[in-house]
């Protein structure tokens, strides 16, 4: 997936970082040197400009992205960012910080995809909220490897089959399954997957499009909470 991400401050870097090493690509947009080059040096293709006009954007090549993360430290740059990216049909993340009062998060909330809170969720949790769709990533488990939380749709390819018929690719293992909101458990190879039921699933970061596609489909997009 292509991801766009406004800021390549602490937040924005690292939620950088984190995407990039599951295998997606990423664009950052940045206006303050020292951070351009930071971002540079660290490897990612930086776009030097404003993120909250509409130009800068275009550059990014907002039609080819899936979403766009508006991760800077100021409130007003995110929200245009934000409503940009949505006319060209982005899901839009959007960083509001802890000590803007509840009435500001209301005013926003409607008009975007998800705020985070950076200083709360961490940079997994950014990147997860830019995912978005039926799947959660648990955690990070070392460089190449996360355990994904998979929900199964009425749409699934798997709905209706049981554990036993889950052919996953070679570096990938099933590790848990729970029924609606059961607690999740050792998997048994004899229950039938419905929709509603969770997977938890222990793949390589090569993989998880292939397990993707196995289990919700390829419509289907990746979601994640937690993480710090």
């Amino acid at each position: 997936m292509r991801f766009v991400i406004v800021g390549a401050g602490r937040v924005g870097l690292r939620t950088a970082r984190v995407l990039q090493e599951s295998g997606h690509e990423v664009v950052l947009i940045e206006r303050d040197e020292n951070a351009v080059e930071r971002a540079r040096t660290a490897g990612f293709e930086v776009i030097a400009g404003d993120g909250a006009i509409e130009e800068t954007l275009g550059n990014a090549d907002l039609e080819a992205a899936d979403a766009l993360g508006a991760l800077t430290g100021d409130l007003n740059d995110n929200f245009v960012a934000c409503m940009i990216a949505k006319e060209h049909g982005c899901r839009t993340v959007m960083r509001i910080d802890e000590d803007y009062r509840e009435e500001i998060y209301r005013r926003y909330a409607s008009d975007v995809d998800e705020i985070i809170y950076p200083e709360r969720l961490g940079a997994i949790a950014a990147k997860n909220a830019l995912l978005g769709g039926n799947i959660r990533a648990v955690a990070d488990i070392a460089q190449n490897l996360q355990l994904v939380e998979f929900t199964i749709q009425r749409q699934s390819p798997m709905e209706g089959y049981t554990l036993s018929e889950l052919e996953l690719p070679s570096d990938s293992r099933l590790m848990a399954h729970g029924k609606g909101e059961d607690p999740l458990a050792i998997p048994d190879p004899d229950e039938t997957l419905e929709a509603g039921d969770r997977v938890v699933i222990l793949a390589d970061f090569g993989t998880l499009s292939d397990v993707r596609s196995i289990v919700v489909g390829e419509s289907e997009r990746a979601t994640a909470l937690g993480g710090a």
